[in-house]
Protein backbone atom coordinates (compact mmCIF):
# COMPACT_ATOMS: atom_id res chain seq x y z
CA UNK A 1 0.00 0.00 0.00
CA UNK A 2 1.23 3.50 -0.74
CA UNK A 3 2.27 6.09 1.81
CA UNK A 4 -0.35 8.17 3.64
CA UNK A 5 -1.98 10.68 1.36
CA UNK A 6 -2.08 14.41 1.75
CA UNK A 7 -5.73 15.22 2.37
CA UNK A 8 -7.62 16.71 -0.52
CA UNK A 9 -8.03 20.47 0.02
CA UNK A 10 -11.28 21.05 1.87
CA UNK A 11 -13.84 22.93 -0.16
CA UNK A 12 -17.46 22.76 0.89
CA UNK A 13 -19.56 22.21 -2.19
CA UNK A 14 -22.84 20.71 -0.92
CA UNK A 15 -25.26 19.06 -3.33
CA UNK A 16 -27.97 21.40 -4.64
CA UNK A 17 -30.98 21.88 -2.41
CA UNK A 18 -34.16 20.28 -3.70
CA UNK A 19 -37.01 18.24 -2.29
CA UNK A 20 -36.04 16.61 0.99
CA UNK A 21 -35.01 12.97 0.42
CA UNK A 22 -37.75 11.62 2.70
CA UNK A 23 -37.80 7.89 3.38
CA UNK A 24 -40.48 8.04 6.11
CA UNK A 25 -42.41 10.79 7.88
CA UNK A 26 -45.27 10.86 10.37
CA UNK A 27 -46.32 13.05 13.29
CA UNK A 28 -43.31 12.01 15.37
CA UNK A 29 -40.29 11.19 13.22
CA UNK A 30 -38.65 12.08 9.93
CA UNK A 31 -36.23 9.67 8.25
CA UNK A 32 -34.08 11.04 5.43
CA UNK A 33 -31.59 9.65 2.94
CA UNK A 34 -28.72 12.13 3.39
CA UNK A 35 -26.60 12.72 0.29
CA UNK A 36 -22.82 12.57 0.48
CA UNK A 37 -21.12 15.94 0.73
CA UNK A 38 -23.75 17.61 2.93
CA UNK A 39 -23.01 18.52 6.53
CA UNK A 40 -25.52 17.15 9.03
CA UNK A 41 -25.35 20.36 11.10
CA UNK A 42 -23.85 23.75 10.29
CA UNK A 43 -20.18 24.52 10.74
CA UNK A 44 -18.89 27.53 12.66
CA UNK A 45 -18.41 29.82 9.66
CA UNK A 46 -21.01 31.36 7.30
CA UNK A 47 -19.90 29.32 4.29
CA UNK A 48 -20.74 26.15 6.26
CA UNK A 49 -24.30 27.22 7.07
CA UNK A 50 -25.98 25.04 4.46
CA UNK A 51 -26.61 21.65 6.03
CA UNK A 52 -29.21 18.93 6.38
CA UNK A 53 -30.55 20.43 9.60
CA UNK A 54 -31.09 23.86 8.00
CA UNK A 55 -32.85 22.33 4.99
CA UNK A 56 -35.13 20.30 7.25
CA UNK A 57 -35.99 23.26 9.51
CA UNK A 58 -37.16 25.25 6.50
CA UNK A 59 -39.96 22.70 6.11
CA UNK A 60 -40.27 21.19 9.60
CA UNK A 61 -39.50 24.01 12.07
CA UNK A 62 -39.70 21.79 15.15
CA UNK A 63 -37.39 19.03 13.93
CA UNK A 64 -34.34 18.09 16.00
CA UNK A 65 -31.26 16.01 15.20
CA UNK A 66 -30.90 12.79 17.22
CA UNK A 67 -27.67 11.49 15.68
CA UNK A 68 -25.31 12.50 12.88
CA UNK A 69 -23.56 11.19 9.81
CA UNK A 70 -20.19 12.44 8.59
CA UNK A 71 -20.40 15.01 5.82
CA UNK A 72 -19.02 12.54 3.26
CA UNK A 73 -21.20 9.61 4.39
CA UNK A 74 -24.56 9.10 2.72
CA UNK A 75 -27.64 7.24 3.93
CA UNK A 76 -30.29 6.99 6.60
CA UNK A 77 -30.69 9.46 9.42
CA UNK A 78 -33.66 9.90 11.76
CA UNK A 79 -34.88 13.22 13.21
CA UNK A 80 -37.50 13.86 15.87
CA UNK A 81 -40.53 16.08 15.27
CA UNK A 82 -41.37 16.57 18.96
CA UNK A 83 -39.48 16.44 22.29
CA UNK A 84 -41.02 13.10 23.35
CA UNK A 85 -39.86 11.41 20.17
CA UNK A 86 -36.38 12.87 20.58
CA UNK A 87 -36.08 11.58 24.15
CA UNK A 88 -37.45 8.15 23.24
CA UNK A 89 -35.17 7.49 20.26
CA UNK A 90 -32.21 9.24 21.84
CA UNK A 91 -32.41 6.79 24.73
CA UNK A 92 -32.43 3.89 22.28
CA UNK A 93 -29.20 5.18 20.73
CA UNK A 94 -27.70 5.73 24.18
CA UNK A 95 -28.54 2.18 25.32
CA UNK A 96 -27.45 0.66 21.96
CA UNK A 97 -30.93 -0.64 21.23
CA UNK A 98 -30.94 0.64 17.66
CA UNK A 99 -29.50 -1.43 14.81
CA UNK A 100 -27.49 0.10 11.99
CA UNK A 101 -25.58 -1.32 9.08
CA UNK A 102 -23.41 0.38 6.50
CA UNK A 103 -22.05 -0.65 3.13
CA UNK A 104 -18.44 0.22 2.37
CA UNK A 105 -15.91 -0.38 -0.36
CA UNK A 106 -12.50 -0.95 1.21
CA UNK A 107 -9.03 -1.27 -0.27
CA UNK A 108 -7.65 -4.75 -0.82
CA UNK A 109 -9.04 -8.20 -0.10
CA UNK A 110 -10.02 -9.37 3.37
CA UNK A 111 -8.32 -12.49 4.75
CA UNK A 112 -11.58 -13.82 6.26
CA UNK A 113 -15.28 -13.75 5.43
CA UNK A 114 -16.27 -11.87 8.58
CA UNK A 115 -14.77 -10.48 11.75
CA UNK A 116 -14.88 -7.98 14.58
CA UNK A 117 -12.72 -4.95 15.34
CA UNK A 118 -12.60 -4.25 19.08
CA UNK A 119 -10.25 -1.28 19.35
CA UNK A 120 -10.80 1.69 21.70
CA UNK A 121 -10.64 5.13 20.12
CA UNK A 122 -10.03 8.74 21.05
CA UNK A 123 -9.56 12.07 19.36
CA UNK A 124 -6.19 12.70 17.71
CA UNK A 125 -5.97 16.25 19.06
CA UNK A 126 -2.83 17.39 17.19
CA UNK A 127 -4.46 16.27 13.92
CA UNK A 128 -8.09 17.23 14.45
CA UNK A 129 -10.68 16.24 13.26
CA UNK A 130 -8.94 12.86 13.00
CA UNK A 131 -9.54 10.09 15.53
CA UNK A 132 -7.23 7.18 16.27
CA UNK A 133 -7.01 3.84 18.04
CA UNK A 134 -5.77 4.17 21.62
CA UNK A 135 -5.83 0.91 23.63
CA UNK A 136 -4.96 2.72 26.87
CA UNK A 137 -6.99 5.93 26.95
CA UNK A 138 -9.55 5.30 24.19
CA UNK A 139 -13.27 4.76 24.68
CA UNK A 140 -14.70 1.33 23.74
CA UNK A 141 -15.35 0.97 20.00
CA UNK A 142 -16.57 -2.23 18.35
CA UNK A 143 -17.37 -2.92 14.69
CA UNK A 144 -18.52 -6.18 13.13
CA UNK A 145 -17.84 -6.69 9.42
CA UNK A 146 -18.93 -9.14 6.74
CA UNK A 147 -17.63 -9.59 3.19
CA UNK A 148 -20.31 -9.19 0.52
CA UNK A 149 -18.17 -9.20 -2.64
CA UNK A 150 -14.47 -9.34 -3.44
CA UNK A 151 -12.97 -7.51 -6.42
CA UNK A 152 -9.47 -7.36 -7.86
CA UNK A 153 -8.30 -4.54 -5.59
CA UNK A 154 -11.22 -3.78 -3.28
CA UNK A 155 -13.89 -5.51 -1.17
CA UNK A 156 -17.54 -4.67 -0.55
CA UNK A 157 -18.36 -5.01 3.15
CA UNK A 158 -21.35 -4.74 5.42
CA UNK A 159 -20.28 -2.90 8.56
CA UNK A 160 -22.26 -3.12 11.79
CA UNK A 161 -21.11 -0.70 14.51
CA UNK A 162 -21.94 -1.78 18.04
CA UNK A 163 -20.77 1.59 19.37
CA UNK A 164 -21.00 5.06 17.88
CA UNK A 165 -17.63 6.77 18.06
CA UNK A 166 -16.75 9.60 15.69
CA UNK A 167 -15.25 8.18 12.46
CA UNK A 168 -15.42 4.71 14.00
CA UNK A 169 -15.91 2.74 10.79
CA UNK A 170 -13.28 4.73 8.93
CA UNK A 171 -10.68 4.35 11.68
CA UNK A 172 -11.39 0.66 12.25
CA UNK A 173 -11.11 -0.23 8.58
CA UNK A 174 -7.86 1.72 8.28
CA UNK A 175 -6.61 -0.07 11.41
CA UNK A 176 -7.19 -3.40 9.65
CA UNK A 177 -5.15 -2.18 6.69
CA UNK A 178 -8.24 -1.89 4.49
CA UNK A 179 -9.17 1.83 4.43
CA UNK A 180 -12.43 2.92 2.87
CA UNK A 181 -12.05 4.06 -0.73
CA UNK A 182 -12.03 7.84 -1.13
CA UNK A 183 -11.39 8.49 2.58
CA UNK A 184 -9.80 11.92 2.74
CA UNK A 185 -8.55 11.47 6.32
CA UNK A 186 -7.47 7.87 6.73
CA UNK A 187 -6.73 6.38 3.29
CA UNK A 188 -3.27 6.23 1.69
CA UNK A 189 -2.81 7.62 -1.81
CA UNK A 190 -3.98 4.61 -3.82
CA UNK A 191 -7.16 4.05 -1.78
CA UNK A 192 -7.93 7.77 -1.75
CA UNK A 193 -7.56 8.02 -5.52
CA UNK A 194 -9.79 4.98 -6.09
CA UNK A 195 -13.00 6.99 -5.61
CA UNK A 196 -14.11 10.61 -5.85
CA UNK A 197 -16.37 10.10 -2.83
CA UNK A 198 -16.10 8.31 0.50
CA UNK A 199 -17.55 4.87 -0.22
CA UNK A 200 -19.54 4.60 2.99
CA UNK A 201 -23.34 4.47 3.08
CA UNK A 202 -25.77 4.01 5.99
CA UNK A 203 -27.95 1.36 4.36
CA UNK A 204 -30.25 0.15 7.16
CA UNK A 205 -31.61 1.67 10.35
CA UNK A 206 -33.85 -0.08 12.88
CA UNK A 207 -35.43 1.29 16.05
CA UNK A 208 -38.70 1.31 17.98
CA UNK A 209 -41.21 3.99 17.04
CA UNK A 210 -41.68 6.50 19.87
CA UNK A 211 -45.46 6.24 19.63
CA UNK A 212 -46.47 2.66 20.37
CA UNK A 213 -43.10 0.94 20.13
CA UNK A 214 -43.51 -0.58 16.65
CA UNK A 215 -40.21 -1.90 15.29
CA UNK A 216 -39.17 0.26 12.34
CA UNK A 217 -36.88 -1.27 9.70
CA UNK A 218 -35.73 1.18 7.03
CA UNK A 219 -33.42 0.73 4.05
CA UNK A 220 -31.70 3.02 1.54
CA UNK A 221 -30.34 2.03 -1.87
CA UNK A 222 -26.53 2.06 -2.00
CA UNK A 223 -25.30 4.66 -4.53
CA UNK A 224 -21.96 2.99 -5.34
Amino acid sequence: MSAPASPRPFTYDPPPAGPLPIVHVDDHILVLDKPAGLLTVAGNTPELADCLEARVLARYPGATMIHRLDMDTSGLIVLALNPRAHAHIGKQFEKRLTRKSYIALVWGQMAAAAGRVDQPMKSDWPNRPKQHVDPIDGRPAITDWQVLETGADHTRLRLMPLTGRTHQLRVHMAFLGHPILGDNLYAPEDALAASERLCLHAETLEFRHPDGGEWMSLRSAVPF
